[in-house]
């Protein structure tokens, strides 16, 4: 790609994350009541994607070779522990994540 090329590349990026960010204060204003279906949808999508996440993560996991999913199911466990007692989705999140890299790199 030429300089201006690149330039034009960044720029647009900039532009299109921008506006994706300023949209919701466009469409709903402070003024006006938030409608009950978009109140529903930030109420019921977090849940749902971490759902699909969790699904996503483990659709490959073969317990019939290998480590048996072990590393996966720890990782889970320790997430579920860690939540259990913090209250807390990023400690869980980041705790889960860095015990699976470490049973898969040094362990399994």
């Amino acid at each position: 790609m030429t300089l201006l090329q690149e330039i034009i590349t960044v720029a647009l990026c900039a532009l299109a994350t921008m506006a994706t960010r300023f949209f919701p204060f466009f469409v709903f204003r402070a003024d006006k009541p938030t409608p009950k279906y978009i109140l529903y949808l930030g109420k019921a999508l977090p849940a749902a994607i971490f759902g699909m996440l969790v699904v996503y993560c483990l659709k490959n996991v073969n317990v019939f070779t290998g480590s048996h999913g072990l590393p996966e199911l720890i990782a889970i466990a320790l997430v579920v522990l860690l939540h259990l007692w913090k209250r807390n989705m990023l400690l869980s999140i980041a705790g889960g994540t860095v015990c699976y890299m470490v049973l898969v790199q040094m362990i399994f």
